[in-house]
This record gives C-alpha cells, structure tokens and sequence, in this order.
C-alpha cells in the first residue's frame, strides 16, 4: 500500500491536464488508484437511467477522478508546495516544505 502525501480535506491546485490552475477540496482519495476527487474540478455529465432516487432520470453532472501526481498542495497563503513528515512533540506531522509550516 503506497503512502500518499494528499488527504481529504485538503486544499489542492492542478497541475497539469484540462483543468490546470483550478484549485478546490479534496473530497475522496482513492489510494488503491492513486488518484483524488477534487470538488467543482473535473466535472464530466453522466447518464443516469430513471431509479428511485431519480425518478426522472437524464443527465448529471459530477466530478471525475484525478490522478494524485497532478495535484499539488496549497498552503496557508495560497502557494503550492511539497509535503515533508517530521516529528513534533512525539508526534508525527506534516509540513510544508516551501513555508516549513505545519499543516
């Protein structure tokens, strides 16, 4: 199981692909695949036949999948940054390697 450096919640900016420079939350991280949901990016319409929930069916708009290395972490001020782990008071923390700060 690889060990990744973004978690839900988190601040993200894409890097790289059709939605290079728009910046959201993370949502859902799928380790296995390595890649992130990341909330108003990526947006894709899906089909959905007519169910219980959606009696009426027809198209809807949601967000895909993003690959983890296309993503970069913000921090506090809104630049990108890479993330480093060190030990703070016993315990173990993640921090940005641009500003040295906490995350």
């Amino acid at each position: 199981m690889t060990k990744l450096k973004i978690k839900t919640g988190d601040t993200v900016r894409v890097l790289a692909g059709d939605h290079k420079g728009s910046e959201g939350v993370v949502q859902k991280v799928f380790i296995e695949k390595n890649k992130a949901i990341v909330e108003g990016v990526n947006m894709v319409k899906k089909h959905t036949k007519p169910s219980a929930q959606n009696p009426q069916g027809g198209i809807v708009e949601k967000e895909a999948a993003i690959h983890i290395s296309n993503l970069s972490l913000l921090t506090s001020k809104g630049e990108t940054t890479r993330v480093g782990y060190r030990v703070d008071g016993g315990k173990k923390v993640r921090f940005s390697t641009k500003s040295n700060e906490v995350i």
